[in-house]
């Protein structure tokens, strides 16, 4: 299983524009194979700061979403919207080990 977080902060007014593409699309990326999961989480200290987490079956499934249709077109409106580039960690969960 990969967790895939991402770190984002958006430019002043630009907050309202990204919650309403994220519910706009969250059933679409939900629903891409090998997506176990996604939530959305708002930082308590700074409104302007919000990250996602992801929940994928493999490195194989994230990549097929990125390459995707709908990557394309969620990715580059997601970043027109930054303040700073957004921090990206990925991390493989190791059953039974």
């Amino acid at each position: 299983m990969i967790v895939r977080i991402v770190h984002m902060h958006f430019r002043r007014g630009a907050l309202e524009t990204f919650l309403n593409l994220f519910e706009e699309h969250r059933d679409a990326i939900s629903n891409q194979e090998g997506c176990h999961g996604l939530q959305l989480i708002q930082s308590s200290s700074d409104a302007a700061t919000i990250s996602t987490i992801s929940h994928w079956e493999n490195e194989a499934s994230l990549n097929a979403y990125r390459k995707s249709e709908l990557f394309g077109k969620v990715w580059p409106a997601t970043k027109a919207l930054f303040s700073e580039t957004p921090t990206v960690q990925s991390h493989t969960l190791l059953w039974g080990s």
